[in-house]
């Protein structure tokens, strides 16, 4: 087989076979194949599309290009859960600790951030000693001892997705479905869980702007994950505004600390209560999903959450004794604060914006080598359709420098608006997406 033969055969909109995606996958992974052609490959598959059997051949050859990890027996049931990335997401964080009180051992490759959307990695390490990336050999201890498993990826694990992700990012062809599937999807199947749940994010703050793309994205995941047999659902959840009040890194470890307390904010409740409960169900929960909420309220209620979050950062070398009374150890170098240009109803967030502001704080990274300010963040004051009066503070900044702050409160003027109609908040939970 030659490359060139292969590209333009899907140039010209043709089907590719197994072998012959798994040759330009595997050439390229061992430097066989230069970038130019492989971007060329990606190219043309991001404007004639891979049906579902070539998307599987491709997460598959991706997949294989790595190490797949083998749960012990004992740890079993164990299941992953994957976001496509948010404003304000710390889902991670909040439902693994709860899932965990009530039976369930939760086991996820997470990254880092980049661009206006956070990464759990970076959250996990703003608290002082936690490192994040774990051997597979502690994955599987770890898992064991704390039923949370939540791992940077290792060396192992897909290393074709790794170069392939670095050129689309490179080459325009981010978007493409059936890329994004495979890159999910190589390293989710890595991970020998019994079954995953998808948090598809929609809106101004998401990766998927639209329903109609989120619900294609949806199939083609589901799609894949019935050809490999591994159990999956897609929950499709609104980001048209920041989820809770906090984004950032230790501001979202602040949050997570509060929620694991009280339940509360009222947003993040709604999504990790419903991920846990679509995850029960893949386990062949059947008696209902009020029932299960009182269950994780319970286990809410009586602190074993938050013992097992704690478990957890103590585990991966994290200091436990600040996340007591995180809030007096947020110490951000500057800080500042946006107040209402008017009285009425907050009716839009430009949640992208508003993730872009906290990058130029420094809570995030144009590019993966960029360093972060763990203390930097933004305070959302007013949920979409609450009511706020002229001057009233709107955004509390918190940040590296008086100049980053200044930029960023600009950008934040232009991430709202404010009308005298009242809008009623979106809900949190769009649908459910099964086979």
């Amino acid at each position: 087989m030659l490359a060139p033969d292969l590209i333009a055969k899907k140039r010209d909109g043709e089907k590719l076979s197994r072998d012959e995606i798994k040759f330009l996958i595997e050439s390229y992974t061992a430097n066989k194949i230069p970038d130019y052609q492989i971007s060329a490959f990606l190219m043309a598959a991001f404007l004639n599309g891979l049906d579902t059997d070539e998307t599987f051949w491709l997460t598959e050859t991706m997949l294989h290009s790595g190490k797949s990890i083998k749960f012990p027996k004992n740890t079993h049931p164990v299941y992953d859960k994957h976001s496509t990335g948010g404003v304000g997401d710390k889902i991670s964080l909040t439902l693994s600790p709860l899932m965990a009180s009530v039976g369930y051992n939760i086991a996820m490759l997470s990254g880092r951030g980049l661009g206006h959307t956070g990464g759990t990695l970076d959250k996990l390490e703003s608290i002082p000693g936690l490192n994040p990336f774990w051997t597979e050999a502690q994955i599987k201890k770890r898992l064991e001892k704390c039923r949370i498993a939540i791992s940077g990826q290792t060396r192992n694990i897909a290393p074709a997705d790794k170069k392939i992700y670095a050129l689309r990012d490179l080459t325009g062809t981010v978007e493409s479905i059936p890329l994004i599937t495979a890159s999910i999807l190589s390293k989710k199947l890595a991970l020998e869980t019994d079954g995953i749940i998808f948090d598809i994010k929609v809106g101004s703050g998401a990766f998927m702007k639209t329903k109609n793309n989120a619900r294609r994205l949806a199939r083609s995941l589901l799609g894949v994950c019935g050809k490999f047999k591994r159990p999956a659902v897609c929950l499709l959840t609104d980001m048209s505004e920041p989820l809770g009040h906090y984004v950032g890194n230790f501001t979202e470890i602040i949050e997570t600390i509060d929620f694991l307390k009280t339940g509360e904010p009222e947003d993040v409740k709604a999504v990790t209560f419903r991920l846990g409960y679509e995850i029960a169900r893949l386990n062949g929960y059947t008696d209902g999903k009020k029932r299960f909420y009182d269950r994780l309220s319970e286990a809410l209620d009586s602190r074993e959450a938050l013992k097992n979050f704690l478990d957890f950062v103590k585990i991966s070398g994290g200091d436990i004794k600040m996340l007591s009374d995180p809030k007096s150890c947020h110490k951000p170098k500057a800080g500042g604060k946006l107040t209402a240009d008017k009285t009425g109803y907050i009716a839009f967030y430009d949640t992208e914006l508003i993730g872009k502001a906290s990058l130029v704080l420094g809570a995030g990274r144009l590019k993966i080598e960029d360093k972060i300010d763990p203390m930097a963040g933004i305070y959302i004051c007013k949920e979409l359709g609450r009511k706020i009066k002229k001057g009233e503070t709107l955004f509390k900044l918190f940040g590296s420098n008086r100049k980053a702050v200044a930029e960023a409160k600009t950008m934040l003027s232009r991430s709202y608006k404010i009308t005298k109609e009242r809008f009623a908040s979106p809900r949190k939970i769009i649908t459910l997406v099964e086979k």
